[in-house]
């Protein structure tokens, strides 16, 4: 498979934060929140984080596919297709919607 770009599972992803810091250029941001899951007889609250979002710049990247490659719930792959081109650097930025 050509590594062209990387996708994300939103419904994968824990927002454990290692690909944020294994990410040897930072050029992925990552917003998350905790939630209380809990069962009624348990003891105490569990806590869950909940994503809220997930940025790569791709003017940073350097496809180098370390994130991809620490992420233990599969929820970063390579897809094929490239990175559209644009002649805005913000345009380089793509969130939870692009990364689908």
């Amino acid at each position: 498979m050509s590594h062209a770009r990387i996708a994300l599972d939103p419904q994968a992803c824990t927002s454990c934060m290692l690909c944020v810091r294994e990410c040897p250029t930072w050029c992925i941001s990552l917003q998350a929140h905790q939630e209380h899951v809990g069962d009624p007889g348990a003891r105490r609250p569990r806590t869950v984080n909940v994503l809220d979002a997930f940025t790569i710049d791709w003017g940073l990247c350097m496809y180098c596919g370390i994130c991809v490659e620490v992420c233990p719930f599969d929820a970063l792959a390579w897809r094929p297709d490239p990175v559209p081109a644009t002649a805005d650097p913000a345009g380089l930025r793509h969130g939870i919607a692009e990364l689908r």
